[in-house]
């Protein structure tokens, strides 16, 4: 597959691409909604927005090495925030996790998630 962003001018800064191009695509992984309330061996997170953060990418390439696909390979991701004052830092940690080259992406704020712990969930498609 071949894969081509646009770059926009002011998305950079945002850590998103207002576009990603795929040609030659054969196969499209839809990834329900992703959360990192609790790290790998179970314990809570709450209250801690960069390790939620953190843990919900671990979690989403889990399942996308499941499906055979990487987070590189992701074209587009929605992420429901529970503070828009989160918005700047989760664009920093996107920022490490990308480098450069970004998925498409909305924010959203919420009012709330199904467990009140959560401060963020993330939506995504990858495409391989």
């Amino acid at each position: 597959m071949q894969k081509s962003f646009v770059r926009g001018t002011w998305q950079k800064k945002r850590a998103y691409s207002p576009a990603v191009i795929t040609a030659g695509a054969g196969k499209i992984i839809w990834v329900a909604g992703h959360t990192g309330a609790v790290d790998d061996a179970g314990k809570s997170l709450a209250g801690d927005f960069d390790a939620q953060c953190r843990q919900t990418f671990r979690n989403i390439e889990k399942t996308l090495a499941e499906a055979g696909a990487k987070l590189s390979d992701l074209v587009t991701m929605t992420v429901f925030l529970i503070d828009a004052r989160h918005t700047t830092r989760m664009t920093e940690l996107r920022t490490e996790i990308f480098g450069k080259d970004f998925p498409a992406s909305a924010a959203i704020t919420v009012a709330g998630f199904a467990q009140p712990e959560m401060m963020l969930e993330i939506q995504c498609v990858a495409v391989v």
